[in-house]
């Protein structure tokens, strides 16, 4: 049976907790494998509405077991209380675990990361200020605190120490603030342990063994890929790979496991904080997106910016994750525009330029070439097949299909987890 990885194909936010949701209740496994709390999932089952942050969207399957991997930066206050929080809504999370190998952010991490940003002012990076890049900053620069390291005092003791040793030397004298003490940072840590505990694994063995058991694992990313630290628009990215193949480092599965990589597309595109954005809007279309879209960042709370579909981004994302499939969402979003214009291809410098510019200085100097599709009227949220839809509507569907490179095999019509019209099953 198939590994699947899937993950955001622009600037995060597409909608990729719809997608795992939807697949939840025919996979084994679900498994976030990067990022942390500053991701944001937003799923609708039925009437409920369920905004995940740090959980793999699977979590809301009862059939299925939720994996946070090694290569997820996990802060305990917030996966405890979101853990809470669904309980409290009769959500069962017993089955969930948690690699020993994971980051843990700690409260300097946030410290530092709100103190950082602050600090750089117009050129800050626009990050959620929630620790996740100091947190992988000291991964690799090995002072990290792992899960595994809240079961033995002596060794976070002399990790927290290491990290601060540094750390307060920055915050006193380069920011002006105070020191942070370490007893109290070990004995809040150590404090988590046992809530913790019986959720902690070898996530690499457990994982691995279900699939030599033929069991269907679904790699779920978070951000997108262009907020990849290696493959995104830095330095305004994430500090860890959303991309394909962070699945495998993320997870310990290796890549001859994979079959099947699916992006998620927004039926426009949107992005939340700073950096370039060649086909962003600041006039009435752009404030239609947002209101009609409900484009509000669900862990910043920030209004996302919003513009019209980046083929050029599409054809980058499916370039350098292999895609397979695409899952279109929000296609409902778009009903009631006489004329939808797509970004086929950047003009920079007085030239046309079809693949996405490696350079920084290019891609900040892109004007985004359109292409204007015919809109449609008609509500699609009640589609139930790729017939159902008006004429328009499918051809604006087969226009990015063609211009992205990869089949769209599943389009969301609207919210709801039944609001999915499924072209080619991911399975």
């Amino acid at each position: 049976m198939p590994a699947l990885v899937l993950l955001g194909a622009q600037w995060g936010d597409e909608g990729k907790g719809k997608a795992t949701d939807l697949l939840g209740g025919s996979v084994d496994y679900v498994v976030r494998y990067q990022g942390g709390n500053n991701a944001g999932h937003t799923v609708v089952v039925g009437d409920q509405k369920y905004a995940l942050h740090l959980l793999p969207s699977g979590i809301l399957s009862p059939t299925c077991v939720p994996v946070i991997g090694n290569g997820v930066v996990v802060d305990p206050s917030v996966l405890l209380s979101e853990l809470s929080g669904l309980n409290e809504r009769g959500v069962d999370t017993s089955k969930l675990l948690i690699s020993g190998n994971a980051h843990i952010i700690t409260p300097y991490h946030v410290t530092v990361d709100k103190v950082t940003e602050r600090f750089l002012g117009k050129r800050k990076i626009g990050t959620t200020g929630r620790g996740i890049g100091p947190t992988y900053a000291d991964k690799i620069n090995r002072v990290g605190i792992r899960v595994q390291d809240l079961y033995d005092e002596s060794i976070l003791t002399q990790k927290v120490e290491a990290a601060l040793d540094v750390k307060n030397q920055m915050l006193t004298k380069l920011y002006n603030r105070r020191a942070i003490a370490i007893e109290q940072v070990v004995e809040e840590l150590l404090g988590y342990a046992e809530k913790l505990a019986p959720y902690v694994a070898d996530t690499v063995l457990v994982l691995n063994q279900a699939l030599e058991e033929d069991k269907v694992v679904l790699f779920e990313g978070g951000q997108g890929t262009l907020l990849d630290i290696d493959h995104g628009t830095y330095p305004f990215v994430t500090s860890s790979n959303p991309t394909a193949g962070g699945a495998c480092t993320g997870s310990g599965v290796g890549p001859t496991k994979i079959s099947r990589v699916i992006g998620i597309l927004k039926a426009y595109t949107t992005r939340v904080g700073a950096g370039p954005f060649p086909t962003e809007l600041f006039d009435e279309d752009g404030q239609a997106l947002r209101r009609i879209g409900g484009e509000r960042g669900v862990t910043t709370g920030r209004d996302r910016r919003c513009g019209w579909f980046d083929a050029v981004i599409a054809r980058y994302a499916t370039r350098v994750n292999g895609l397979t499939d695409f899952f279109l969402t929000k296609l409902d979003v778009l009903t009631g525009w006489e004329q939808i214009p797509v970004c086929v291809a950047y003009e920079i410098d007085g030239k046309r330029v079809e693949e996405l510019p490696y350079s920084q200085t290019d891609f900040h100097h892109a004007k985004p070439v359109y292409e204007t599709l015919p809109g449609w009227s008609e509500d699609i949220t009640k589609a139930k097949s790729f017939a159902d839809l008006p004429k328009n509507a499918q051809n604006y569907v087969k226009a990015l299909e063609e211009m992205s490179g990869a089949p769209i095999s599943a389009i969301g019509v609207g919210p709801g987890r039944d609001e999915t019209i499924e072209i080619n099953s991911f399975l």
